[in-house]
């Protein structure tokens, strides 16, 4: 962390777990596919994706694969600024330093969170190559995540759009772990493995039944709270201690998972799908106070296919007009 002008970077140790970054899935492995094309080129890349979700991960992952992977990797906290502050570290980010030299890479974390003021004073960090006395050098590369769209933010002017196109050369979306089914035992083995290490603890055998139960939760927290509930596993030493604790935060694991030894993978998925579906729209009305028009905008879907949802998720008359 630098201690020189406050903490809003973070000098991070780009160590990416294979296991971490990989799918089994199409779109999972689609978005690698992608990631391995663009990763050796210079092109600002803007990573959308819930929290949790793995933006981070993929940020690393696009430095170690680049040509720059010998220089350093700066995370900069956009959560936690002063414009005056941020202004100074994205600059000195081009500046050759002692003891750790030149930085390659420039990642952005949590652009939503930037303010009018900040949004202006990082424009003026990049230049077009006419004064590159005042801006960052071409030589840096500049990666960037944001919980959601900024399309909607730019329309709205709420997000300056001549910033919006510097960082958004190339746009990857990075699924949530309740699209990543296939996946949920590939990661599940990964940090069971990784905290058993840590822990020095034996950690207990993955088997199809907590599969099963895994699948029914719909995971708000992604990536980041499978791996705390891993980490759980591994401290107790048994699945369904940690498996509880999910059940009482959501009634999405049922005990019936336990005990249908008949019901197939995809039909269980399936109907954690369409729970984790309905959760969400009805998340989106009440955050909105049930105008579906901004609803629909926020869930990235056409007012007329949100209408449609919230047949099929039988809302009631009295929940719309409220």
């Amino acid at each position: 962390m630098s201690s020189g002008d406050g903490e809003i970077i973070e000098e991070v140790q780009v160590q990416v777990s294979a296991a971490f970054v990989s799918g089994l899935g199409p779109s999972m492995q689609t978005l690698n596919g992608i990631v391995h094309e663009i990763a050796r080129t210079d092109i600002p890349v803007l990573l959308i994706g819930e929290t949790g979700s793995g933006k981070d991960a993929y940020a690393r992952l696009i430095h170690r694969l680049s040509a720059k992977s010998h220089l350093r990797f700066r995370k900069f906290s956009c959560a936690a600024f002063d414009t005056g502050l941020l202004l100074r570290q994205v600059r000195r980010s081009s500046e050759s330093e002692p003891q750790t030299g030149p930085c390659g890479t420039m990642y952005l974390d949590n652009l939503q969170e930037l303010d009018s003021a900040a949004q202006r004073a990082l424009l003026s960090c990049f230049t077009d190559g006419e004064d590159s006395d005042s801006g960052l050098e071409q030589s840096v590369r500049c990666l960037s995540s944001a919980t959601s769209s900024l399309e909607s933010d730019v329309e709205l002017s709420r997000f300056r759009r001549e910033l919006y196109f510097r960082l958004n050369g190339v746009c990857l979306r990075i699924p949530p772990l309740r699209e990543r089914p296939d996946d949920l035992p590939l990661l599940t083995e990964h940090f069971l493995s990784k905290h058993s290490i840590a822990l020095k603890k034996n950690a207990p055998q993955l088997n199809e039944r907590v599969i099963r139960a895994l699948s029914l939760y719909h995971w708000p927290g992604n990536i980041r709270e499978l791996e705390n509930f891993t980490r759980k596993v591994v401290i107790f030493g048994d699945f369904q201690i940690a498996l509880d604790e999910l059940q009482s935060a959501s009634a999405l694991i049922s005990k019936s998972v336990f005990v249908g030894q008949d019901s197939s993978l995809k039909m269980v998925a399936r109907a954690a799908s369409k729970k984790a579906e309905r959760e969400l729209i009805l998340q989106a009305l009440e955050r909105t106070h049930w105008n579906r028009k901004r609803a629909a905008r926020d869930l990235r879907i056409s007012y007329k296919s949100l209408l449609c949802k919230i047949k099929q998720i039988n809302v009631s008359h009295r929940e719309q007009e409220n």
